[in-house]
């Protein structure tokens, strides 16, 4: 794995790793959102996003919107 002569060879780090089990159970707990209707529509995030920064930033957007 390194170069005994390159001494910035690093161990793999813990986020170096995918676990696969996470990401499944990840996943479907996504589409059950999904399919449940816990969703937020990108023209609402959106218009939070391009408040930030005004006068008048607005709340962050709830399910359904």
């Amino acid at each position: 794995m390194s170069d005994p002569g390159n001494e910035f060879d690093e161990e793999p780090g813990v986020f170096d790793f995918e676990d696969e089990a996470a990401v499944e159970a990840s996943t479907q707990r996504g589409e059950a959102d999904v399919a449940a209707g816990r969703v937020v529509s990108h023209e609402a995030v959106k218009r939070w996003l391009l408040s930030w920064g005004t006068d008048h930033p607005l709340p962050r957007p709830k399910c359904g919107e």
